[in-house]
């Protein structure tokens, strides 16, 4: 017999951690090679992860809601034949032999996460997301009690903690007991104290009355909610709107929608229109394309734009690659084809990685005015209004009835200030105020 490990798959290609939305077997279970495993999701898809080996289930090392980084161990088989996991378990523990404080239960995490927390207690296991953060907000993990399976500490344990902004530091620890000469017996029950303050708040008692309707919160709307928490953590964001007068372009757009229907066999959209401006705007201000990486900024080279496609219940960002290559008419299919393939569930991970720079047509469903919260980790998402007809002051003193949309702008701080967005939306706005039969190619 030997324990063949089964690690968190590399579901696209800047994917870099996945959550367990649900295991679809048990512990004692018969799997053959290739047989589904768990559904995992990485941003807002779900997929399956296939058995490598066939046998039986041994152990479920993760546990579903908690996020994994790529390549950490999520589960155990035990296989018939060949003894090479039995010759490699020592072989991982020799180092450990030489720190008898740090058992072999570490072994595992050692190779998913080189990073060390200088704070983590000796030979505690933890996720290397769970060190990652804990580095980044000097969190003394000693003084958090975890709510994971066996006490262990989770990232939504010290995202609570985090959000909280009540950080439990390893310099707060030891200035602790300098304050007060306080009985040995308190001394020693006084780190309880913090540790139960940060335990993660429990979920709110809300009354169920006769007639209402529990609905299970589902994986995807989990990863939903797990993103956009982070977004609005993480990134520091800011607001900015303008108002552009669209009326040449709607006219243009109405006057021909007829014709490229029949010739084409869809709808050309305004959204269409939008994104290809905006795709142009990021081309001549490449700052706007850009991603944060805690000691640098990352300037993207593609320019590839991601759009919200709404389900009755979940969430999907497909997207357009290199949009500033294509034209009106190649944009609108691909917009097409997107959303379909999210409402028909036809939808691929690789459909929805790559992104740099998120366009939210908010305006399909009536809003006017809204702030965005950033797709991590791009710098900035722009929401497109509705287009409604508004009595406007023209340059001759006259007052007309025109198409005025808003656009709207969250971004990051740490990436872009006002100025450069300010640029940037009134580059914007003139492509579209310029866009006309006599100006404007479709094809």
């Amino acid at each position: 017999m030997a324990i063949e490990q089964i690690k968190m798959p590399q579901l696209g290609e800047s994917v870099t951690e996945g959550t367990i939305s649900k295991w679809l077997v048990s512990v004692g279970d018969k799997v053959n090679k290739y047989d589904p495993l768990a559904e995992v999701m990485t941003d807002k898809v779900n997929a399956e992860v296939p058995s490598s080996f066939t046998g039986v289930i041994k152990e479920l090392i993760a546990e579903e809601g908690e996020t994994y980084e790529v390549g950490q161990v999520i589960l155990t088989i035990e296989t018939e034949g060949g003894g090479e996991a039995a010759q490699d378990a020592p072989a991982e523990t020799k180092a450990e032999d030489k720190t008898p404080a740090a058992p072999s239960a570490s072994a595992p995490s050692a190779s998913a996460a080189p990073v060390k927390a200088a704070d983590a207690p000796k030979g505690v296991r933890y996720s290397p997301a769970v060190l990652r953060l804990s580095q980044e907000h000097g969190i003394d993990l000693n003084q958090v009690t975890g709510t994971g399976g066996g006490g262990r500490i989770t990232r939504k344990d010290l995202m609570k903690i985090i959000e909280s902004g009540d950080i439990p530091t390893a310099a707060a620890a030891a200035a602790a007991p300098e304050k007060t000469e306080a009985p040995a017996q308190e001394a020693a029950s006084a780190p309880s104290q913090p540790a139960a303050s940060k335990q993660a708040a429990p979920a709110p008692n809300v009354p169920v009355m006769p007639g209402d309707v529990e609905i299970p919160v589902t994986g995807v709307r989990k990863a939903i909610a797990a993103n956009m928490l982070r977004s609005k953590h993480e990134a520091p964001h800011a607001w900015t709107m303008m108002e552009v007068d669209v009326t040449n372009l709607v006219e243009y757009r109405n006057s021909i929608k007829g014709e490229f229907k029949q010739k084409e066999g869809f709808n050309l959209t305004f959204f269409a229109f939008f994104v290809k401006a905006v795709a142009q705007a990021l081309k001549e201000f490449p700052q706007i394309n850009s991603m944060w990486a805690g000691d640098k900024i990352i300037q993207k080279k593609d320019i590839n734009i991601s759009i919200a496609v709404a389900t009755d219940d979940a969430l999907f960002v497909p997207v357009i690659k290199a949009a500033d290559e294509k034209t009106i008419k190649g944009i609108g299919r691909e917009i097409n084809d997107l959303a379909l393939k999210v409402r028909t569930g036809k939808l691929t991970s690789a459909e929805m990685q790559g992104g740099t720079f998120t366009v939210n047509n908010t305006g399909s469903f009536g809003s006017v005015q809204s702030m965005g919260i950033i797709n991590y980790p791009q710098a900035a998402i722009l929401q497109v209004e509705s287009i409604v007809k508004r009595p406007v002051v023209m340059n001759n003193g006259m007052i007309a009835v025109r198409d005025m949309v808003n656009l709207c702008m969250s971004l990051d701080h740490r990436v872009l200030d006002g100025l450069v967005c300010g640029r940037f939306l009134q580059r914007v706005k003139e492509i579209l105020e310029n866009t006309s039969k006599e100006n404007t190619s479709i094809y």
